[in-house]
């Protein structure tokens, strides 16, 4: 068969949705592959990454995190046309993508379509309620619908009634990004050393909102002298997240960390915060990393989304009210005093990743999906 994954971005570019649909094309054995989305630069463009083909149609604009071209419906026709699919895999959501792709599938009635769905358009209310008729062409026309996890199936009101089409796959914790090198045990020593007799917090992700780093930040104000916060990541809301932690030497600023130095915080770490507040923290790759490494997580409960399906509350972690700072505290509190405790759901944590967050299981889920067709 010839599969098309239809992303927003792909590597280089660094996101959740996009390190997906990257393991996607290296989990998919025995078809040949076209990946098509947009270019992080004004023209069209064309490599290969992985060994396959990626076309992208140039940016000149970004909306409220939907990507513009003039481009992309004049090119995703012709790559449907030279290209002829068998099954397009196109990731949800992508509204300006979805307008071409509808237009497109209607010349190619035995293409099967495959909506891997992400997360519900949540942020912005007036234009996901626009695109509700869009949505439900899509899940119309779509063979199969994945979900990251059966919390975001029975949270979405796009998907609980459409469970018949649905199947889970949970994202997965790539082994090959996780590498323990002695670089990175040596760093780790480090970063124990100078913080010696304290705590070791670490939080990762980009500064957005949905990703709650301000009640991390919040609740660091509520802890003791004898914890070190680190953030890694940036993003919008870096300079005010700064501003807010003013006067608490706890919280370190990391900014972007490379693949060494996050896992060496992985493993320097005593706990790890993850305190997005939104169903757009639809699974939580990232906690599923820290989970590999054995740490326990303190969470936000998060109505229909997966971070509450990957990290279980009193299981692997604490999970506790959402955006509730003093909660959020004592949680960290809990665990920083009980090394057993912390011992307990790490152990836990690191089994759960194993049996059900691995590589091998996505690869397995990937291709046994494609089975069906």
């Amino acid at each position: 068969m010839k599969i098309l994954q239809i992303s927003n971005y792909f590597y280089p570019h660094i996101g959740g949705v996009e390190q997906v649909a990257r393991d996607i094309v290296g989990a998919i054995e025995g078809h040949e592959q076209k990946v098509f989305c947009f270019n992080h630069e004004k023209g069209d463009s064309s490599d290969v990454v992985d060994g396959t083909e990626i076309v992208r149609a140039g940016c000149f604009a970004k909306i409220a995190s939907q990507s513009l071209s003039l481009s992309y419906g004049k090119l995703l026709k012709k790559t449907f046309k030279s290209f002829q699919p068998d099954v397009v895999i196109f990731h949800y959501p992508n509204p300006f993508g979805a307008h071409s792709l509808l237009k497109i599938l209607k010349k190619y009635p035995n293409c099967k379509l495959v909506l891997y769905w992400h997360l519900d358009i949540t942020k912005q209310k007036i234009l996901g309620k626009l695109f509700n008729g869009q949505t439900n062409r899509l899940i119309n026309r779509s063979a199969k619908i994945v979900a990251t996890s059966p919390n975001y199936i029975n949270g979405s009101k796009f998907l609980s009634i459409n469970r018949d089409k649905c199947t889970v796959i949970p994202n997965c914790v790539n082994e090959s990004r996780m590498n323990v090198s002695e670089e990175c045990r040596k760093k780790a020593a480090e970063i124990r050393e100078l913080n010696a007799g304290k705590t070791i917090c670490f939080a990762i992700g980009r500064h957005v909102p949905y990703k709650g780093i301000e009640y991390l930040v919040r609740a660091s104000k509520l802890l003791g002298g004898d914890y070190k916060i680190f953030i890694g990541g940036a993003g919008p809301l870096t300079q005010s997240l700064k501003e807010l932690a003013k006067g608490d030497e706890k919280v370190c600023f990391l900014g972007k960390v490379d693949d060494v130095s996050l896992n060496a915080y992985m493993l320097a770490c005593d706990i790890f915060c993850f305190p997005s507040v939104t169903k757009n923290e639809a699974f939580g790759i990232a906690l599923a990393e820290a989970m590999s490494f054995g740490k326990p997580a303190v969470t936000f409960s998060i109505e229909g989304s997966g971070v509450n399906y990957v990290s279980l509350n009193g299981i692997t972690g604490i999970e506790v009210q959402n955006a509730n700072v003093n909660e959020y505290a004592q949680a960290v509190e809990v665990l920083a005093k009980d090394e057993n405790l912390r011992e307990r759901y790490g152990q836990v944590a690191k089994l759960r990743v194993a049996e059900n967050f691995t590589y091998e299981k996505f690869k397995i889920n990937i291709n046994k999906l494609l089975e069906e067709f």
